[in-house]
């Protein structure tokens, strides 16, 4: 952990910190009358619930919640891209798609202005990836010795 700085990680820590507030004060109250959602927007809520208890985490665990930065980053820029900036262009952006955008570009923004991208590069791109089956051995271990008894 120390090939990031303090610094960092408390930069981190404030972003996880940020990310849970904001989903807790303007989406969470919609969880005190379930009823009134259609489907979809109870399964986003759900999604953004899980994500608000997940940054939670991330404030002690800076480091190993980094993916859910990476989510952050991801939907939002794919919200941007492909529903934000084609209402925009066509004039057709009104005020809950505005809001949505703002918050959408704040996520993209931020989010790679806290990320330490040595480690990120070091720790995901370089590191060999883990094993995909048990490795077998050619030799007994140590443990799998008969024991004799007298």
């Amino acid at each position: 952990m120390s090939e990031v700085s303090t610094f960092r990680l408390y930069l981190l820590r404030a972003m996880y910190l940020f990310m849970a507030v904001g989903v807790a004060i303007f989406e969470l109250p919609a969880l005190l009358h379930p009823g009134n959602l259609s489907r979809l927007d109870s399964v986003g809520l759900s999604v953004l619930a899980a994500f608000a208890l997940l940054a939670v985490l991330g404030i002690r665990y800076p480091l190993k919640m980094l993916p859910l930065l990476f989510f952050e980053l991801l939907w939002k820029s794919i919200w941007v891209l492909v529903f934000g900036l084609p209402l925009l262009l066509s004039g057709r952006l009104g005020p809950e798609a505005t809001e949505t955008m703002i918050a959408c570009l704040m996520g993209v923004v931020l989010v790679p202005l806290v990320t330490p991208w040595d480690y990120v590069l070091k720790q995901y791109l370089k590191a060999p990836g883990d094993q995909w089956r048990k490795q077998v051995t050619d030799r007994p271990l140590a443990s799998d010795k008969p024991k004799i008894v007298t």
